[in-house]
């Protein structure tokens, strides 16, 4: 007899319901292969992760089993071990110096790049097995609002085997429903507060801010211009909206569409946006490969998670507020990043970044903010 509760290969559980799976039956390191066994009819859904580099492996499964519920299932009570931070990568001084270098890319005469999203690590160590279940449920009840997801990232071949990629992302890349389309871009950011008063501040002084607004606006006019040929209505938000996890006030635009073909998956729209500007910057294939000759590998951190069934219809987030647990659950790299445009200041910058670490610290229990302060 089976369990009556099985851990998780995947989850992604937000304001729309829950979807979770078991382990693999197939998967798939190349994104061509998933699509081909869902145009097929070979796969009744395809769901996992994204990397962030377009072309990198992919982690994409069918699942053994599937369930769709309003809310995650209950599940035994598991404890989160000690946490520490035991390597910030790189540095916050050397993390300075490549916000500097990117400046001045940003800054020099006739450069094309309009914005840059640079990000940092924290290697953490545990004191026993994490359980990336007890995590994500840790993530979601700290922000309903937000996305919680967990995925088995082995599809992905050797060096992800048994790792796992858990996190509460607030930003929808796309979710298609039939022909409908829509999108969350997240973009611009400043800290929560317990203080009332200075969170309204923080809030109201996000509103107002130039340098958001206008990095803002880069990932919204990116994603107009990627949805436009897709689609034969889109409405576009006129104006920015503010909205906040227990950590982060943001800036968000909603966008809706209608496709124009409905051949068009939720996985070929999820192709065709990432990597957006929220997380690689103007224009996207100059913005990556800075990314990549300046940063370490990101691998699945600031991808993408979700699921695409044979009908097309499916849901992706932008994979933030995330850490991947190692095969033995011992340990874990978080990442957080910010975007730089030509007005950034480094040392704001890097304080964005502790702030956005807070939402994976907090679920495990590391002492915030100190973990990721500056030295």
């Amino acid at each position: 007899m089976r369990p009556s509760w099985t851990p998780p290969a995947f989850v992604l559980s937000g304001p729309a319901g829950t979807i979770s799976a078991e382990a693999a039956v197939a998967g798939f390191a190349d994104v061509a292969d998933a699509q081909a066994a869902l145009s097929a009819g070979r796969a009744p859904i395809v769901l996992g992760a994204l990397p962030f580099r377009p072309g990198a492996a992919a982690a994409l499964f069918v699942p053994r089993g599937l369930r769709r519920e309003r809310s995650l299932r209950p599940a035994p009570i598991v404890g989160i071990p000690e946490v520490r931070v035991v390597e910030r990568v790189p540095s916050p001084a050397e993390h300075r110096v490549r916000i500097r270098r990117v400046l001045e890319e940003l800054n020099a005469p006739h450069s094309t790049l309009q914005k840059v999203v640079l990000a940092r690590g924290l290697r953490l160590s545990a004191d026993a097995p994490l359980d990336a279940d007890a995590l994500l449920r840790r993530l979601v009840a700290a922000d309903p609002s937000s996305y919680g997801y967990l995925v088995d990232l082995s599809a992905a071949g050797a060096p992800y085997a048994g790792t796992m990629l858990v996190g509460a992302s607030p930003e929808l890349l796309v979710a298609r429903d039939g022909d409908r389309v829509t999108c969350r871009p997240f973009a611009g950011s400043a800290p929560r507060s317990a203080d009332a008063d200075v969170d309204a501040a923080n809030a109201a002084a996000l509103a107002a801010s130039g340098k958001d607004r206008h990095e803002h606006q880069l990932v919204v006019d990116q994603l107009r211009s990627a949805l436009a040929p897709l689609c034969a209505e889109l409405d576009v938000a006129p104006e920015p909206l503010l909205s906040s996890t227990a950590a982060v006030w943001h800036l968000n635009t909603p966008i809706t569409g209608r496709l124009r073909e409905t051949a068009t998956t939720a996985l070929d729209l999820a192709l065709a946006l990432h990597p957006t500007a929220a997380v690689g910057g103007v224009p996207t294939a100059a913005a990556v490969e800075l990314i990549t000759e300046v940063e370490d590998d990101r691998g699945f951190y600031a991808g993408a998670v979700g699921w695409c069934d044979a009908a097309g219809d499916g849901r992706w987030v932008v994979a933030i507020r995330c850490a991947q647990l190692s095969a033995d659950r011992r340990s874990a790299l978080a990442h957080a990043g910010g975007g730089i445009v030509a007005e950034s200041d480094p040392d704001e910058e890097l304080a964005e970044t502790v702030t956005k670490f807070g939402t994976i610290l907090s679920a495990m229990g590391v002492a915030r903010p100190n973990a990721a302060l500056p030295d």
